[in-house]
């Protein structure tokens, strides 16, 4: 049964932590603008001596989502927290393909990811050695078919996915992610490593977790609970997120089974 913290706040269960994995998007901002009392709590969260971890699905470093928090409003002492799956990729990428050259699947403000190694970077598919993908392209953000006929003859490479987030809500506004393409490229047969939630690695690069009793906080079902599940983490689901409509339409218990997850706690909106 999932616990609702609506009427006590997070400040009801935060003794039972160590450490808490925190989304961003969805749940500190909603790609416009800060949530007050997000902020609030990641303070209280603080003022516990707890830690946690600003952890996103975003396929970028952790110095380009650092300074776009930065132009919300967000002070130095939390975004401080940030770890993204682009830098998990990254970290990857550096280690074992650093010679590799590449294809990018994604728009332009993407490209601070591969600036390191931009001289790899190949216009066309068919001559490179695997492809990156970070998002969609500007000119099909919403044309998946679009993927099916790029990728069509160049199964045989392997995907570097950075974000597997599937859509993302940018204030009122539904868009997809890298997670939508990379799909398309496994169904098609493509091999795709992902780099992000819930996948593991994003969470072993972030920090030591060892022996410490974890509470993860996310609005996805499919990324920040799944992930938790994996490792065996505590999970909290805002509902004012992705799966607005359904949990509002069904209830998250309902929901929650039909994406195979498990929440322990649900809270409208992350507040202390």
């Amino acid at each position: 049964m999932t616990k609702n913290l609506d009427k006590e706040g997070l400040s009801s269960i935060v003794d039972n932590y160590q450490l808490f994995y925190v989304d961003l998007w969805g749940v500190v901002h909603n790609g416009i603008s800060l949530h007050n009392e997000a902020i609030k709590t990641l303070k209280e969260i603080t003022k516990k001596n707890k830690d946690y971890i600003l952890l996103t699905n975003a396929p970028r470093p952790n110095s380009a989502v650092k300074s776009f928090l930065e132009k919300l409003g967000m002070e130095k002492e939390i975004r401080d927290h940030v770890f993204t799956s682009g830098e998990a990729a990254l970290n990857y990428i550096k280690k074992n393909l650093s010679n590799n050259f590449f294809f990018h699947v994604g728009p332009p403000r993407d490209f601070d990811l591969f600036k390191d190694f931009e001289k790899l970077k190949l216009q066309k598919i068919e001559k490179a050695d695997y492809i990156l993908c970070t998002g969609l392209f500007d000119d099909y953000d919403k044309d998946l078919n679009y993927y099916k006929d790029l990728f069509e003859k160049d199964l045989k490479k392997k995907m570097i996915c950075t974000n597997p987030d599937l859509i993302v809500d940018r204030g009122n506004k539904r868009e997809l992610c890298a997670g939508s393409v990379a799909m398309v490229f496994e169904k098609m047969g493509g091999e795709v490593i992902y780099f992000g939630k819930p996948y593991p690695e994003v969470y072993n690069q972030s920090i030591n977790y060892k022996d410490k009793k974890i509470l993860s906080i996310g609005d996805n079902l499919n990324t920040d609970i799944k992930g938790a599940n994996l490792l065996n983490f505590d999970s909290l689901i805002i509902s004012n997120g992705i799966h607005k409509n359904e949990i509002k339409e069904k209830g998250i218990e309902k929901i929650s089974k039909s994406y195979e997850a498990i929440c322990n706690y649900i809270q409208s909106d992350l507040k202390w």
